[in-house]
């Protein structure tokens, strides 16, 4: 025993000393650049860029919180945060505010605020000259404190003063629930796992079945997680009491904790099915790998993103925070979905090609065979929605939200949801409205055409190549009214969208958007033929 003892004992021993050691080093460094550096030092950037770079070595979720960041915490792992409700468009510093989209039943829209209405001043100081960063701070505050904005109304023109008092917004984590229009599938769509949304889950569970629904459709796609108990609150939805949910292994792999589920379940018998894709994140990856693991719900889309890391928020001097890894879960049936492997992922992050020589195999309860690796592969693949860069280029420059504003003038209202369409004259308008903003309407073929041109010009090799360029350069050139028409049957349904939820508020942008989810109706389709 002795024998066993002693390396670990020196291990830690060798640890602490070299963290002494860096910690001297790295006082002694500063001490000294302080007394001799000709200039003054920029202590607070130097030392804040030191700290995010050691942090950087271990993994993307470990990171250090200033307290003038805090607010940015909160709303991350709450979505809440002290306001009016509201977010705003800024055009520019020198434009006003406008309002883009109140939030259903906030502080701003029970006080009249609509799309398009123009804020041009918070608590007198008028909103041209500051960013929109800086109007939204302005707008922001602690809950049950007042602000005053003067408000130049989109319909009537008319300037106002109001007072409105802030509260706390909380964004639903349940964008849209209800019947599909088969009649018997109940749909809900969740985008976050905040304190309460588990109840909120069940209870809409309950009432989906009084509505008729004979089989439920969860939907975790681009749910990048949130509070590991809500998951295991929404696992005990489906599983009887006392299901093992995940189990969370700490350094030198010891169990930390192994969460069950606390609660007698609603319904272990109902149809599940679980639609997943690679923004499918952390807490979403537990429920969908629970559920596998336990043969309760199929699980249907992408494979999922790939974090199974568990965070804890400790507190550090001067109000700072610190967001830190300290464990790895662990499904059911001992499958960790984490891949550690940062330097093989996709554009957006998740987990890239994982060959199975490198995964082991594990066994829900039924027997069936599934593997970890990185993120949980769904029991049914079903294809994604692949955008074409212009289409992601007129949400990322704002035109798209540009083009709200201007929609909003000439539509006081909109008829309801199943009746509205963006007619094809409509979309003459927008073609007419984006040909005047700024925003690159390269293809993609195009972009990767002008890094190979740089490339070649670096190597000297542009110009014994002048011919050949030049003729691809014309294949790939596209005018960029010849493109928008050429995207539109992807640009509409993102249109219409945006519009219905300046109406009908994000409930009735994400009820608008099930006209055009492709996914979904493959799901429908495969599971009625099981």
């Amino acid at each position: 025993m002795l024998a066993l003892c002693l390396p670990v004992a020196a291990g830690a021993q060798s640890q602490s000393f070299r963290l002494g050691k860096w910690t001297e080093i790295r006082n002694a460094i500063i001490k000294e650049l302080n007394m001799t550096y000709v200039d003054t030092l920029p202590v607070d950037r130097m030392n804040r860029k030191a700290v995010d770079a050691m942090l950087e070595e271990l993994d993307p979720y470990t990171v250090y919180v200033p307290v003038e960041e805090d607010e940015e915490l909160q709303m991350m792992v709450n979505k809440s945060y002290g306001g009016v409700g509201a977010v705003i468009y800024k055009p520019g510093k020198d434009e006003y505010v406008y309002i883009n989209e109140p939030y259903e039943d906030s502080p701003a829209a029970r006080a009249g605020l609509r799309c398009g209405d123009r804020i041009m001043a918070v608590d007198g100081e008028s909103t041209l000259g500051l960013d929109a960063a800086q109007s939204s701070s302005r707008m922001k505050g602690d809950p049950g404190t007042d602000v005053r904005l003067l408000v130049k109304k989109l319909h009537g023109g008319e300037e106002i003063e109001i007072t409105v008092t802030r509260e706390k917004i909380h964004i639903p984590d349940i964008e849209y629930a209800g019947i599909l229009e088969d009649g018997i599938t109940g749909y809900i769509s969740q985008t976050g796992f905040t304190l309460g949304v588990g109840d909120k889950v069940r209870e809409t569970v309950s009432r989906l079945r009084k509505d008729g629904a004979e089989r439920i459709i969860l939907d975790l796609r681009g749910n990048g997680g949130g509070l590991l108990l809500e998951a295991a609150n929404i696992v005990s939805i489906f599983v009887p009491k006392g299901s093992l949910v995940v189990t969370e292994k700490g350094n030198g792999n010891v169990v930390l904790e192994d969460v069950r589920t606390t609660k007698e379940p609603l319904d272990t018998q109902i149809p599940l099915y679980v639609l997943v894709d690679s923004g499918s994140a952390s807490a979403s990856e537990i429920v969908a790998g629970a559920l596998q693991d336990y043969d309760r719900a199929t699980i249907l889309g992408r494979r999922t993103y790939g974090k199974g890391l568990v965070q804890s928020i400790r507190s550090l001097p001067y109000k700072g925070k610190l967001k830190v890894t300290i464990a790895k879960y662990y499904t059911p049936s001992g499958r960790c979905v984490q891949a550690i492997d940062y330097t093989h992922r996709n554009e957006d992050g998740s987990v890239g090609y994982i060959p199975d020589s490198l995964t082991h195999e594990f066994k829900t309860v039924g027997g069936r065979t599934v593997r970890d690796g990185g993120g949980v592969t769904p029991d049914i693949e079903l294809k994604g929605v692949d955008y074409s860069r212009l289409t992601y280029s007129l949400v990322a420059y704002g035109v798209i939200d540009h083009y709200m504003l201007e929609y909003v003038k000439g539509h006081e209202s909109i008829p309801a949801l199943e009746d509205f369409h963006f007619t094809d004259a409509d979309y003459e308008e927008f073609i007419k409205f984006a040909l005047n903003e700024e925003f690159d309407y390269r293809s993609g073929a195009r972009t990767y055409f002008d890094r190979m041109r740089e490339e070649l010009r670096r190597d000297k090799l542009e110009e014994a190549m002048a011919g050949q360029l030049s003729a691809l350069e014309r294949a790939l050139n596209m005018e960029k009214e010849e493109f928008l028409r050429l995207k539109k049957s992807e640009i509409v349904p993102i249109i219409e969208q945006e519009i219905a939820t300046r109406y009908y508020f994000q409930r009735g942008g994400a009820r608008l958007r099930l006209r055009y989810d492709e996914q979904l109706k493959e799901a429908l389709q495969r599971t009625s033929q099981n």
